[in-house]
């Protein structure tokens, strides 16, 4: 638990407010970080004694001789969890170093605290991170995976909800960002973690899309962050996790641009659509809107996502009323296809979604 490295970042920060030399020696006795290098790997004598005893050792000018490998000042034990793992001393007059022996003394103990803490987030988050990767192959080993999950005392019970989050340039610290996402779910029953710099995933337990969404929508109000969101179909065991995971994949690709969150359902034809054959889009595109200007096609896309409203329309492009039914006619005469027609507007939306796909993966 007290590491070589540990002890010398203590040192360097204790010597810093106090302007003394520190040694800290570990569970053996001997000095493992300290203001004089040359001492690093000695036996420390007064160590022993407070590791013997587990009281505090004060050295007078007159007592070294007896302590052998030991300078004056304070050596005080350095607690644990109720066990001594050390011994930190402060060199100097015992009487005017005493009064901040404790305070020392707390600071350090602090510092280890904070370590373990940091350590067991680590271990723990990777092994959440662990367990997932395990749950999106193919084959896996359910009793290795319900080994690790009691491990951190997390049980996954069917249905299950995933999610995939793409973080965008945040003031926040990795671990900052999945503490916000656990304390928005049940830290017993869901998984949270990173799946590379910039996408994190969440895994749910027995929780219902339309609750994830909303818990989902909390958290993108309360972080004041740019996330986006993709949420694939609910997997009703372990084996469908790998399915809905790649759906949450596809509703990350495909949502709008400024759609902060997008479930699979809404963008299930774009994903049916990808999966075509690359000469059949192509031949598609070019029969359907190959002879549409930019400005048209950026004005079908409106139109479908105003629900074919025309003065709906209009005010999203900031366009007047009648310079987008001109632009609707202008379509019509090019392409064949009246776009305020069901059956034409779905050969039309059809269209737009596969050019936008393209340039996305270009």
């Amino acid at each position: 638990m007290l590491t070589q490295e540990m002890a010398a970042e203590i040192v360097k920060q204790t010597m810093i407010r106090l302007n003394r030399n520190i040694n800290i020696m570990d569970h053996t006795g001997t000095i493992i970080a300290s203001g004089d290098q040359s001492r690093i790997h000695q036996l420390h004598s007064g160590a022993l004694e407070v590791l013997r005893t587990g009281k505090p050792l004060f050295i007078k000018e007159d007592d070294p001789q007896q302590w052998e490998g030991s300078l004056p000042g304070i050596n005080l034990p350095i607690t644990f969890q109720d066990m001594i793992i050390g011994v930190i001393g402060i060199t100097g007059k015992p009487e005017e170093i005493m009064e901040f022996g404790a305070l020392v003394k707390m600071i350090t103990e602090m510092m280890i605290h904070q370590s373990f803490i940091a350590e067991q987030f680590e271990w723990k988050q990777r092994l959440k991170e662990q367990v997932f990767e395990e749950l999106l192959k193919d084959q896996y080993d359910v009793e290795s995976i319900n080994q690790r999950l009691n491990l951190i005392e997390i049980k996954l019970t069917p249905s299950f909800q995933i999610a995939i989050i793409e973080v965008s340039q945040t003031p926040l610290k990795k671990r900052e960002l999945l503490q916000i996402l656990e304390n928005s779910f049940d830290e017993g029953s869901s998984l949270v973690g990173f799946l590379n710099s910039s996408r994190i995933f969440l895994l749910t337990s027995q929780l219902p899309e339309s609750k994830l969404i909303q818990k989902l929508k909390t958290v993108l109000n309360s972080t004041n962050l740019f996330l986006k969101i993709g949420i694939g179909s609910t997997a009703m065991d372990f084996t469908q996790i790998h399915h809905s995971f790649q759906e949450a994949q596809q509703a990350l690709l495909f949502g709008g641009k400024d759609q902060a969150l997008t479930t699979f359902a809404e963008i299930e034809p774009q994903a049916l659509l990808a999966g075509l054959d690359e000469r059949a889009k192509r031949q598609y595109l070019n029969r359907v809107i190959g002879n549409l200007s930019d400005k048209l096609i950026e004005t079908l896309d409106y139109f479908f996502k105003s629900n074919q409203n025309i003065g709906e329309c209009a005010k999203r492009m900031y366009i007047h009323r009648n310079s987008l039914i001109y632009r609707l006619k202008k379509i019509k005469e090019v392409t064949g296809l009246d776009p305020q027609v069901l059956n034409d507007a779905v050969t039309l939306q059809l269209a737009v979604w596969l050019l936008q796909m393209n340039r996305k993966e270009n």
